[in-house]
């Protein structure tokens, strides 16, 4: 037997949809109007901007032969000169193509290890800070046993015994870098469950689930995007640190790669500075500007950090 409902209930239920979009949308609205005053943070955003158009449109720019070393245009090593602006690497690729190109698996890997990284941290942190009692003293336990052993270590010996792949890489970076989340968002999800509502929402029959998918997370989620931008780049620095460290995929060109092929070419040695140079600054600025808009989102959702604009 099916039942059908009311015409009264369905005008409900799409107003109810529309009010919470329009919510939605007018505190979007107001977090840009807020975040569109802190000058470096919107210059850093238009920094990542930038690097991500060059990286969605590295096809279209340098085209996927660049990696070919059959079809170099230069010399090994040759100097920056007009047909190659930044110069050649040791098989006479186009550097500024190999930077150009090697944007997308670096973006890519640090945007998918962080998201790896927040999502463990996340769930890890509400439900610690949901359940408390036994379970979650074994899971800060262990969140402490990540935070004191050095990150990349740790993530060097994953990669170590897993396949050279870009996977390794995601997973090496991810499962290492969550326990920061994790203890800060246990430590907001403490201070949501304390808020009237939650008892209220127990007291009507609300289960674990449903506090913690429809009254906890929605309130951890501001503090969860800024960590995300924060872990963005440092993921980045540390996928350039395994490909220099020879861990990465060397099927792939990314900017740790060609750090790595500038030092087994001898580059520091020799002074072929164009070598070093455009990928080490590349990692250094898209890290730099994930770190200021990070803080820029940190100043938004929390005045109270009184961040410089």
């Amino acid at each position: 037997m099916t039942t059908q409902k009311t015409p009264a209930a369905e005008p409900a239920a799409v107003r109810a949809r529309t009010s919470a979009w329009r919510r939605r949308r007018a505190s979007a609205a107001r977090f840009w109007r807020q975040y569109r005053t802190h000058r470096a943070g919107v210059a850093a955003l238009a920094v990542l901007a930038l690097f991500a158009l060059l990286a969605v449109s590295a096809p279209l720019l340098v085209g996927s032969g660049v990696a070919d070393v059959t079809d170099a245009p230069g010399s090994p090593l040759e100097r920056p000169d007009a047909e190659l602006p930044l110069g050649a690497d040791r098989f006479g690729r186009d550097l500024l193509g190999l930077v150009v190109w090697g944007a997308r698996v670096s973006l890519l890997v640090g945007l998918l290890a962080a998201a790896l990284s927040v999502a463990i941290g996340t769930v890890i942190g509400v439900t610690a800070g949901h359940f408390r009692g036994w379970y979650a003293t074994v899971l800060m336990r262990i969140t402490d046993w990540f935070l004191v052993m050095p990150t990349l270590v740790l993530a060097i010996a994953l990669a170590t015994v897993m396949s050279r792949s870009l996977l390794t890489t995601v997973v090496a970076i991810g499962v290492t870098t969550w326990p920061t989340t994790a203890r800060l968002v246990r430590a907001q999800t403490l201070a949501v469950e304390t808020r009237p509502y939650i008892e209220r929402a127990r007291a009507l029959g609300g289960g674990h689930w449903h506090v913690m998918t429809r009254h906890v997370l929605p309130n951890v989620m501001p503090l969860v995007l800024a960590q995300t931008t924060l872990i963005i780049s440092s993921a980045i620095l540390a996928e350039a640190t395994l490909a220099f460290l020879g861990l990465g995929d060397p099927t792939v060109v990314s900017w740790g790669g060609l750090l790595q092929d500038a030092r087994d070419a001898g580059a520091v040695s020799a002074g072929h500075w164009w070598y070093l140079v455009p990928p080490g600054v590349a990692v250094a600025v898209v890290a730099l500007a994930f770190t200021v808009c990070g803080r820029a989102v940190e100043s938004v959702l929390d005045p109270r950090l009184g961040v410089r604009r």
